[in-house]
């Protein structure tokens, strides 16, 4: 089964300050995470000056200035996450931003929810060339999907592309998670690979979709929910975040199909499988019925297993047998 690769979004919660932005990677780091992910944008090129209030936001750009990743971070937050071991990846919103990107040498791009419904901007980061990840847009349903997948194929027919499902609402109730969602996408495209970018609130959902079969699970981390910001408030905490990649582990080892016979962990107890047992004390030479045999534990390595019990109605007794006898084969008569 391939390793389920968990990417720890960091997001904005660095809240402009270099230091918490290492501590970030650092959690993602003692949290055992894949990655760790920023957002590489500025709001002169997010947002329209004309943008208007919406969703309980006021002053958008405002506010997305106030949490814009300083560009000139992001050489050492690379360099940093290389020396502790971690993947350092950032979401990019711009053309600026994805020739920055590129020239750091991330291993792959990811495009955001609301950005991959925009032929031009997945068209431009599918012409790195890079692997994608990319969140199905917001309200997207499979024509959707089949367009972002297009679009990405038009500059990069072989691009390694992770579609990730999701829901745009921050946080998302648990009755909009969709995660049926996620079997629809691996029957409908069963050669791409299926992620879940996940703003539910707590761990419990990531888990089940490793469940589903997905291979990345995306989620937004912060030190403490009590930071100002908006992506804190939904985000979860440290321990959480090492919890739910533990989980994502335990639901890789419990998604494993069973071998043909027994388990590793079995074996030890087969011996609590019925045998064919004597029903009553049986004579040499006497007929075996369903009045005189019945099947019980345990069964021994030289048990005739309950199994069998039909194969050997009729068959005689080799020798005299008490009851409750475990029969070998070697007891019977062909």
């Amino acid at each position: 089964m391939t390793k389920v690769f968990v990417i720890a979004e960091a997001g904005a919660n660095h809240n402009r300050d270099f230091d918490q932005a290492k501590a970030l990677i650092d959690v993602a780091v003692k949290a055992d995470a894949d990655a760790v992910k920023f957002q590489t944008y500025s709001s002169e090129t997010l947002y329209s000056a004309n943008t208007p209030d919406f969703a309980g936001y006021r002053n958008i750009r405002k506010l997305i200035k106030d949490i814009e990743l300083p560009r000139h971070w992001q050489k050492d937050l690379k360099l940093y996450c290389d020396d502790v071991g971690i993947e350092f990846m950032s979401t990019p919103f711009d053309e600026v931003a994805i020739e920055e990107l590129v020239s750091l040498g991330v291993k792959r791009l990811k495009i955001a929810g609301f950005e991959s419904t925009d032929p031009r901007l997945v068209k431009c980061v599918a012409s790195t060339k890079l692997p994608l990840i990319i969140t199905a847009g917001i309200g997207s349903n499979l024509e959707m999907v089949a367009n972002i997948l297009r679009w990405a194929r038009e500059e990069n027919p072989h691009a390694d592309i992770t579609i990730l499902h999701g829901n745009n609402a921050y946080p998302t109730p648990f009755e909009d998670a969709g995660l049926g969602q996620i079997d629809l996408l691996r029957s409908v495209y069963p050669d791409i690979k299926v992620g879940l970018s996940d703003h539910t609130q707590g761990i419990f959902v990531p888990p089940l979709a490793v469940a589903k079969g997905v291979t990345a699970i995306e989620k937004h981390y912060t030190l403490s929910r009590h930071l100002p910001g908006p992506d804190h408030p939904f985000a979860i905490e440290p321990a959480e975040l090492k919890a739910m990649v533990a989980n994502i582990r335990l639901a890789e080892l419990v998604g494993g199909t069973k071998p043909d016979n027994f388990t590793s962990s079995e074996q030890g107890m087969k011996q609590a499988m019925r045998a064919v047992v004597a029903l009553r004390p049986l004579v040499k030479g006497e007929r075996l019925t369903i009045h005189n045999i019945t099947t019980k534990r345990p069964c021994l390595a030289e048990s005739i297993p309950a199994i069998d019990y039909y194969n050997v109605l009729g068959r005689t007794a080799a020798s005299d047998l008490e009851e409750d006898a475990i029969l070998a084969w070697t007891d019977l008569n062909e």
